[in-house]
């Protein structure tokens, strides 16, 4: 983006490159107050007006004074554009590392957490694919299909936490990572047939990972214990571990030993019930074939 601007650039487009801040995440609202505040600051300091600073950044005025209040999350490329206008030398694009640890919701950033430091992650999914396998493009088109319908803004944020997600896989040492998906969704060319070839040749790739174990569950099989909802388990080094099912528990994530022996021994079974590795890959290369 141009520091003057774009003349081309409308009433709408100029509202949309932040993120709303969620008014329950206290650790969010405290960073984006303090980014805010120190862009007011700068700006003042050059003694310069907010409309004269929108048109300098190529935004509208409505948002500048919601970024430096601190309601809205600014972009990178907002805070990279605001750095050149000022002449601040990197000081205010340094601030992108400490928007970027809030960019996403809190639950996203918590399961995220948790997933960075578990040693083994378990993950069976009954209605879609599991968001550490989605492909970008699958991604926005599951978000793309909720209803009521998420504005565009908020399904490119939630995209980005997804995929931000599986940086899992390029730890090292890597954590023991299973997957157990059903054979309906895979099935589903959600997004198009294109986004469809895509997600399953992804899918193809991350299960051939020495540090992946995937398989997939065929419709045929009359009952198996995962039929109430997804279920997760996250175990760490110290040996503490935490699981969740959607049908126990309320739904809660839970770390008493009783509870935890519960989800194992229901996701053990549905590894048991689901179809090998092997055959499991063997079933997505011919879904892929008959794209």
């Amino acid at each position: 983006m141009s520091v003057n601007g774009d003349a081309a650039r409308d009433e709408n487009d100029t509202d949309e490159p932040g993120w709303e801040v969620d008014q329950d995440d206290d650790w969010a609202l405290a960073v984006i107050a303090t980014v805010g505040r120190q862009l007011r600051l700068r700006r003042e300091a050059v003694e310069m007006r907010v409309g004269d600073y929108a048109a300098a950044v190529g935004y509208g005025e409505d948002l500048v004074y919601k970024i430096e209040s601190g309601k809205r999350i600014p972009r990178p490329e907002y805070l990279d554009t605001a750095d050149e206008v000022l002449n601040a030398g990197g000081l205010v694009a340094a601030m992108k590392e400490d928007v970027k640890k809030v960019r996403y919701p809190k639950r996203v950033r918590d399961l995220a957490q948790m997933e960075a430091r578990a040693v083994e992650i378990g993950l069976y999914v009954c209605h879609s694919i599991s968001g550490l396998l989605q492909t970008p493009d699958h991604a926005r088109a599951v978000f793309e299909s909720r209803q009521p319908a998420y504005s565009q803004d908020e399904v490119e944020r939630m995209v980005g936490a997804r995929v931000a997600r599986q940086s899992v896989f390029q730890r090292d040492p890597a954590p023991t990572l299973s997957f157990v998906l059903e054979e309906a969704p895979l099935r589903r060319p959600l997004g198009g047939t294109m986004v469809w070839r895509g997600q399953l040749e992804h899918l193809l790739e991350v299960a051939r990972l020495r540090c992946v174990t995937l398989q997939v569950m065929p419709t045929h099989r009359e009952v198996h214990p995962g039929l109430d909802g997804k279920i997760e388990l996250l175990k760490f080094e110290d040996g503490s571990a935490v699981a969740r099912c959607e049908g126990a528990f309320n739904g809660r994530p839970v770390s008493d030993t009783r509870q935890l022996r519960i989800a194992e021994l229901r996701y053990g079974t549905i590894r048991a019930q689901a179809l090998p590795p092997r055959e499991s890959l063997v079933f997505i290369e011919e879904l892929l074939g008959e794209t």
